[in-house]
């Protein structure tokens, strides 16, 4: 049912938008498929897994809880950016391998992450993969100009984004213990690196037509 604040999740089952009588109208001609789910920290995720900037953003979102709407994800975006710095992040996957300042990373199983941004464009829950985006360091011009390419899926040839695919992506932080967000849940394990995998298969999801 898409009774979330993002509901990136239903977006993939065909009932975003839709009522939760009308969710239910849909599902019951629903088809049935097999989603992969991912692994962090022993806690599965279903749309995605978030690193640097998006975790600050649910952070700060959780305390302006007066938002609802698009509203509760671009307000916290801005006031999140005002004071945030880059970390230092070691990623390492098959066939990719890069240290430097990011951002943001976002390990998706969906295509969508807070609600709009279309961060996985090409993302399929059940394909077997993980897309990952990652966003190096930018200036608040940049960024901003980079927000409405991110919301349509069309940052995939900006110079500071890397898209690639995995089944597999250990990522380390350089400046201290992780924080991360697990389908929008804040999570800060006693760790600086974690290993984010896939299992595939692993869910059987009704996906109305």
């Amino acid at each position: 049912m898409p009774i979330g604040s993002g509901n990136d999740f239903a977006k993939l089952v065909g009932v975003y938008r839709h009522s939760a009588v009308g969710a239910v109208r849909r599902l019951v001609t629903a088809q049935v498929a097999r989603f992969d789910a991912g692994l962090v920290c022993e806690e599965y995720f279903v749309n995605s897994v978030g690193f640097g900037f998006g975790p600050e953003v649910v952070r700060v979102r959780n305390g302006m809880p007066g938002l609802s709407g698009f509203a509760s994800y671009f307000v916290p975006v801005l006031r999140a950016f005002a004071g945030y710095r880059a970390q230092r992040f070691e990623v390492r996957a098959r066939g990719f391998a890069e240290t430097g300042y990011m951002m943001m990373m976002e390990v998706c199983n969906g295509t969508t992450a807070g609600g709009s941004y279309r961060f996985a464009p090409d993302a399929q829950p059940g394909d077997g993969r993980l897309d990952v985006c990652i966003v190096r360091r930018v200036s608040l011009l940049r960024f901003l100009m980079a927000v409405p390419r991110v919301m349509r899926g069309t940052h995939a040839n900006m110079g500071e984004v890397a898209l690639f695919q995995t089944r597999k992506v250990t990522i380390r932080s350089l400046d201290g213990p992780l924080l991360l967000h697990l389908d929008g849940e804040l999570r800060q394990p006693d760790a600086s690196q974690c290993t984010v995998r896939l299992e595939p298969g692993r869910l059987k999801v009704m996906v109305a037509r």
